[in-house]
């Protein structure tokens, strides 16, 4: 059985539609999760059902954590102790990291304890910042081989013993081009790394049957932009609302609808008011579950995502709803940024701005919005490109081989100590 950590279940989309796809082809799998998700993204039944089996592991209570550390050197004798040196002594990034995996190397006492009597063939982090750390050092007390999948703020806000986690995995999952050239430039072997695209299924996102993205708009009906995600500074909404007024100032007719919530909703209230974009741009200020963003693309004619490094270190890897908007025939417009090239292919797929850069973001509006046979072709590639490289039904399928690997070596070390142990007592 695969087990899976991650930091908050299936409250991020992306899990779910793993998961979903490992269930589907039969791969047997555990969740477990740091946290309880403050909310999910689905009405799907089967995540619902993934939820309610989660294993979640906090809250501990101190005795229950003392009780592990106890015991543990006695149940794991020949590797608690490299264990705990590395979590002292390894390569951490800083004092406070340092501190941090030391407690992490706690709780996963206490989850490697839970899981001695389980099936346990492969240990595999969705994230590598805490569950990470957490799901390394677990697997090193079992004996378990141990894989990551790094996204983007787990990788640079977030970074935990990085170097560590690297040495420890026996294969790790590259969503991009950029991530396998990160890995590498952090001292990971070339023959640790596979590239799996994040995915999505594209059946579920099909091309209204009566839509056109190329056909022509009258003058009653201006350029419809969509965009949605959370309202974060990653996102770059501030750059996509200054955009929207350079184009008012050129006379282009449009509107634009912004979708979801967040942390700066009131803020990026503040800047359409003060930028008198009142009429032209609209937040909505609800986020979109999964299955109903099909219907919010088709009600658009280019969907915008201009994705930028946060502040806090933060950005986005490989955004999913750039994938949905181009399952769903949408032309789209991003920003040159980690994996987002992978997916936009500049001119063939999509249309791409340096990020931080509004008045580059608003040209490459702008030419999508007045070349009609240009929306046309890139919603056409858009689309072609998530089928190629981004379906769920293909885009896992080395990591599904590894798993199903190390589920067929798991059988066998079992079934060879039960022969074993069938021999010694028959003796």
């Amino acid at each position: 059985m695969i087990h899976y950590i991650t930091s908050t279940g299936v409250g991020n989309a992306w899990v779910g539609n793993e998961l979903m796809a490992l269930a589907d082809r039969g791969i047997p799998f555990r969740l477990h999760s740091l946290h309880k998700p403050t909310a999910t993204f689905f009405k799907s039944e089967q995540v619902k059902q993934i939820a309610e089996q989660t294993n979640y592991i906090y809250p501990l209570g101190v005795w229950r954590v003392l009780t592990s550390l106890l015991l543990a050197p006695f149940i794991f004798p020949r590797y608690f102790f490299p264990a705990l040196w590395n979590s002292f002594f390894g390569r951490k990034e800083s004092f406070s990291i340092r501190l941090k995996s030391i407690l992490h190397f706690c709780v996963s006492c206490v989850w490697a304890r839970s899981l001695r009597k389980q099936p346990v063939s492969h240990i595999h982090s969705q994230w590598i910042n805490s569950c990470g750390t957490v799901g390394m050092y677990a697997a090193w007390l079992l004996k378990k081989p141990f894989s990551f999948t790094g996204h983007a703020a787990d990788l640079f806000r977030e970074r935990c013993a990085l170097k560590d986690k690297i040495k420890r995995a026996e294969f790790i999952v590259c969503i991009s081009s950029f991530h396998r050239d990160f890995y590498l430039s952090e001292g990971a072997d070339p023959g640790q790394l596979i590239i799996s695209y994040c995915g999505i299924d594209t059946g579920m996102f099909s091309p209204s049957p009566t839509s056109d993205a190329g056909a022509e708009t009258s003058d009653k009906t201006p350029i419809r932009l969509l965009s949605a995600a959370r309202l974060v500074d990653k996102k770059g909404f501030k750059y996509l609302i200054s955009a929207c007024k350079s184009l008012a100032d050129q006379g282009i007719d449009f509107s634009c609808i912004i979708a979801g919530d967040g942390p700066l909703l009131n803020e990026l209230e503040y800047q359409i008011q003060q930028l008198h974009l009142g009429g032209r741009v609209t937040l909505t200020g609800r986020p979109i579950l999964q299955e109903d963003i099909p219907s919010f693309m088709r009600r658009g004619d280019i969907y915008c995502l201009p994705c930028v490094w946060a502040e806090d270190g933060d950005v986005d890897g490989l955004p999913q709803m750039l994938m949905e908007a181009m399952a769903c025939g949408v032309p789209v417009v991003s920003t040159r940024l980690v994996g987002i090239p992978d997916l936009i292919v500049e001119g063939e797929t999509g249309l791409l701005a340096a990020p931080n850069n509004t008045q580059d973001l608003a040209n490459q509006l702008r030419q999508l919005i007045e070349d009609s046979p240009l929306r046309s072709r890139l919603a056409i590639n858009g689309r072609q490109q998530v089928e190629n490289l981004f379906d769920l039904a293909t885009c896992l399928d080395t990591l599904f081989d590894r798993f199903t690997q190390s589920i067929q070596t798991y059988s066998s070390e079992t079934n060879s100590l039960k022969k074993t142990n069938a021999k010694g007592i028959s003796q």
